[in-house]
C-alpha cells in the first residue's frame, strides 16, 4: 500500500469526522452568545484615568458596588491610574484585551475634548472604544473662599476680580472641562482669567483654600460637602437647572449669562473589539443598576445626574460634545502638546 494511501477504515473515520465537524457552525455560531450569557465568569477591572476620592472616582466606586451586586457578587475592582488628564488610562484601556474584563470610565476630557487638544493621541476614542453607557452627568459650580473672596453672586464677583490684579482661577488639569470652562467664563464676563492648573480638583481646592487662586469651577459633588460646611461659596452652577445637591445656588442663566450651560459627563466604555454581545449585556446591566432605587439615590447622593444611556446614545453624545468642546478649544489656541 502507498504510504500516503489511508485504509478504508480510516477513510470512513474520517468521511464520519468530517460529516461531525459540517454540524458544528451552529454550535460555534452560538458561542459569543453563550459567553455573553455567562458574562461575568471572573473578576471586571474599571480602568479610572483620575485619583481617589475625585469625581470619577465616587462613580466608578458606586457603578462597581452596584454590578456587583447584580453579578452576584462577582468582584468588580476600580483601578486608578490618574496622569496627564486621564491619558495614561485612556491608552492602557484601549490597548487592553476585548474580552470584556477591562472597562474604562472615560469622561468628556479624554473623549470629547482631548481629539482637539492633542495633536497626536496616543488613541483614538472613536476607533479605539465601543461606548457602552453614560452613567451619570456632573454640573460645575463656581466656588470661591470666603475669606479671600466678599462676593457671593456672579456679578460681584465680576466686578470684584476687575479690581485684582489678573484673575487666577484654578483648574484640575489642562485641557480639562473646569480649564475650558475658565476661559468660556471670562469671555462671558468680558475678561481673560489666568488658568493655575493643578493634578486633581482636590488640589484645586487646595489652593483655593490657600488663597492661591480666585476661583474654582467644581463637580458638585466635591462642592457640596465644602459649601454646605461654610468652608466655600458656591456663586453659581453651570447646569441647565438648579442642583438638587445644593438647591440654593442658582444657576449662571438664572444670573444674566445664558451662554455659561455646561457639564461633564462619566461613562462606561470597552475596547473596540469587545464582543458586541458581552457590550449589549454590559450596557442593559449598568441601565438596570442606574434604574435600581438605591443606586439612583446614591449617585443623586454624590451630587451627580443620572442618565444610564444606551450605547448608541452614549456614541451620539460623545461625537456632539467633540464638536461643541472643539470649538472652544480652538476659540482658545490651546494645545497640550
Amino acid at each position: 500500500m502507498n504510504r500516503f494511501e489511508l485504509p478504508r477504515r480510516h477513510a470512513l473515520a474520517l468521511a464520519w469526522a468530517a460529516c461531525a465537524l459540517s454540524c458544528l457552525p451552529v454550535h460555534a455560531q452560538a458561542q459569543p452568545q453563550s459567553s455573553a450569557a455567562s458574562y461575568p465568569s471572573r473578576p471586571v477591572r474599571i480602568i479610572v484615568g483620575f485619583p481617589a476620592g475625585t469625581g470619577p472616582d465616587i462613580v466608578a466606586r458606586l457603578l462597581a458596588q452596584k454590578l456587583s451586586e447584580g453579578w452576584n457578587n462577582m468582584g468588580v475592582i476600580v483601578d486608578n491610574k490618574p496622569g496627564a488628564g486621564g491619558l495614561i488610562a485612556a491608552t492602557e484601556a484601549a490597548r487592553s484585551a476585548a474580552d470584556g474584563y477591562t472597562l474604562m470610565l472615560g469622561e468628556t476630557g479624554q473623549l470629547s475634548i482631548a481629539p482637539s487638544s492633542y495633536t497626536k493621541l496616543p488613541y483614538d476614542p472613536v476607533q479605539d472604544f465601543a461606548p457602552v453607557s453614560q452613567v451619570v452627568t456632573s454640573d460645575f459650580m463656581l466656588l470661591v473662599n470666603p475669606q479671600k473672596v466678599t462676593a457671593r453672586t456672579v456679578k460681584e464677583f465680576v466686578d470684584w476680580s476687575q479690581k485684582q490684579n489678573g484673575l487666577f482661577m484654578g483648574t484640575f488639569g489642562a485641557g480639562t472641562p473646569g480649564h475650558f470652562g475658565a476661559f468660556m467664563f471670562g469671555d462671558a464676563v468680558g475678561q481673560k482669567p489666568t488658568p493655575v492648573h493643578y493634578k486633581s480638583t482636590g488640589d484645586a481646592l487646595s489652593g483655593i483654600f490657600g488663597g492661591d487662586i480666585a476661583g474654582v469651577f467644581a463637580s458638585v459633588g466635591l462642592s457640596a460637602p465644602n459649601v454646605k460646611a461654610g468652608k466655600l461659596v458656591a456663586l453659581a452652577s453651570s447646569g441647565d437647572q438648579r442642583s438638587q445637591a445644593l438647591p440654593d445656588v442658582p444657576t449662571f442663566k438664572e444670573q444674566g449669562y445664558p451662554q455659561l450651560v455646561f457639564n461633564s459627563w462619566f461613562g462606561i466604555v470597552a475596547p473596540s473589539k469587545t464582543p458586541p454581545a458581552i457590550v449589549a449585556k454590559l450596557g442593559a446591566d449598568i441601565q438596570k443598576a442606574m434604574r435600581s432605587s438605591e443606586g439612583r439615590a446614591k449617585m443623586e447622593e454624590a451630587g451627580f445626574r443620572v442618565t444610564g444611556t444606551t450605547g448608541s446614545e452614549f456614541a451620539n453624545i460623545i461625537a456632539a460634545d467633540t464638536r461643541t468642546w472643539g470649538k472652544a478649544v480652538a476659540a482658545t489656541g490651546f494645545r497640550a502638546d
